[in-house]
């Protein structure tokens, strides 16, 4: 729909965020942001927009990335096929050192310079820098797949306090120097837990928890951690959406107020979420 909007209306849209502008301010929001939402190039830039604008008016946000579609890529170019366990990527000493290739540099950069062409200031950081996300074995049949064992978030409060945009890959390290592959999902509820965030914004495929998975109009706008537990029960949070409300629950009760599922795939997702009375996706919260 191509609606003109004039100089009132534009106005008048600016004065009902403001009451949000408010809220968010001097606040951190932490956002993981990866897969299948990271593929469509135009939608990746109105993700930066989102970030730069909230960034500009005052809110720290931070931005927690993977790219499991741009692995899997690198890999079938160099002759290598990705294997999955229970939806965990088996990385051996050869993928270990692509993950790292792919995420720590080709996605974190190329992230950190369109946040720059969009007029933000960011920062690119892996888990490993600064010890940032300490990490051990999570299953020897994973190889490099590490399980978190502290979160180390002076780094990123320092860029934080110095007004730039903390751009995260999620490789670990151990005492050791070896790196592992960690799920982004976890580490954003790990980092967004021990730096207090206000909110974890989760961006997916998909429109949040649906009632209905075939049906996108039954979205459940808002779920407490218990009637999560009984969504689980009854089967309507299944499949590859379990993980994701699991570290929904586990940033919550690491001390994030709350946590939205949306779709990453929707323009200005972000914007919506934060700065409008009807929000995006589905909140889950504490009981």
């Amino acid at each position: 729909m191509n609606e003109i909007f004039s100089n009132a209306q534009r106005a008048e849209v600016l004065t009902q965020a403001l009451p949000y502008i408010q809220q968010y301010n001097g606040k951190i929001v932490v956002v993981k942001y990866g897969g299948n939402a990271m593929i469509n190039e135009h939608l990746k830039e109105q993700v930066m927009e989102d970030i730069v604008l909230l960034s500009l008016v005052g809110v720290k946000v931070v931005l927690v990335h993977g790219g499991g579609p741009e692995i899997n890529d690198l890999m079938e170019r160099l002759g290598k096929k990705p294997e999955f366990v229970d939806g965990l990527r088996v990385t051996d000493k050869e993928t270990i050192d692509i993950v790292q290739m792919v995420l720590a540099g080709k996605v974190n950069k190329s992230l950190v310079n369109l946040l720059g062409m969009k007029g933000g200031s960011a920062m690119g950081l892996s888990g490993m820098d600064g010890k940032l996300i300490e990490a051990t074995v999570k299953d020897p049949r994973l190889g490099y797949v590490g399980k978190i064992t502290k979160v180390n978030v002076a780094p990123i409060v320092d860029l934080l306090d110095r007004g730039y945009i903390p751009v995260v890959s999620t490789i670990g390290c151990d005492d050791e120097g070896c790196a592992y592959n960690i799920n982004g999902d976890t580490a954003a509820a790990f980092i967004a837990g021990a730096l207090g965030a206000e909110r974890l914004i989760m961006m997916t495929d998909i429109a949040g928890i649906l009632k209905d998975k075939n049906d996108p109009s039954s979205l459940i706008p808002h779920v407490t951690e218990a009637e999560a537990k009984a969504l689980y029960a009854s089967g309507v949070i299944s499949g590859g959406m379990i993980p994701k409300v699991d570290c929904c629950i586990e940033a919550i009760d690491r001390g994030v107020k709350n946590v939205i599922i949306m779709d990453g795939r929707v323009p200005h997702s972000i914007l919506m979420e934060i700065l409008t009375d009807e929000g995006a996706g589905t909140m889950v919260s504490k009981d």
